[in-house]
């Protein structure tokens, strides 16, 4: 059975900055941990971030965090680069110990987004981006869907021969 790496505030844990959850008791998320498909990690938590937590944002984009030309900066002004760095890490080495080949990851979030961040200023601006754990699951042949796409990924591994 084909596991999923799933953000762990998707699955009703209060590890958002904020201490908040994302998504609590979806059913394609229900039934995934009833089949024991799920790999529950928070990529942010697992690198030594508390909960709650100063907002962060990304300067730049997570591709360029990647390679050492834009940074992860709290809302304190902390540059907290090197943490997400290792986040990303963590999630990917996750990933590979359990053999997970798709992840649900929270939008929105400086490491979990994978259709949208927002900007560096914390005047609450999306644009069109990736998180940096996610830039590196995907660079790394994960691919990554948001909780908006949960669907979309359920088809995919039920779909006889494609998962």
């Amino acid at each position: 059975m084909e596991k999923v790496l799933v953000s762990a505030c998707l699955l009703g844990s209060h590890v958002r900055y904020n201490g908040s959850y994302r998504l609590n008791n979806h059913p394609v998320l229900m039934r995934w941990q009833e089949e024991g498909r799920v790999v529950q990690i928070c990529p942010e938590v697992a690198a030594g971030f508390s909960t709650p937590r100063p907002a962060a944002e990304i300067h730049g984009r997570a591709d360029a965090v990647l390679h050492g030309q834009g940074r992860v900066v709290e809302q304190t002004g902390n540059d907290v680069t090197a943490l997400y760095l290792e986040a990303g890490q963590l999630a990917l080495e996750l990933a590979r110990e359990t053999g997970c080949r798709y992840a649900v990851l929270t939008d929105g979030s400086p490491s979990c987004g994978s259709s949208f961040v927002y900007d560096g200023s914390f005047a609450g601006k999306r644009v069109t981006g990736r998180g940096t754990t996610t830039a590196l699951l995907e660079a790394n042949g994960i691919r990554v869907f948001s909780e908006d796409n949960i669907g979309d990924l359920d088809d995919l591994l039920n779909k006889p021969g494609s998962a």
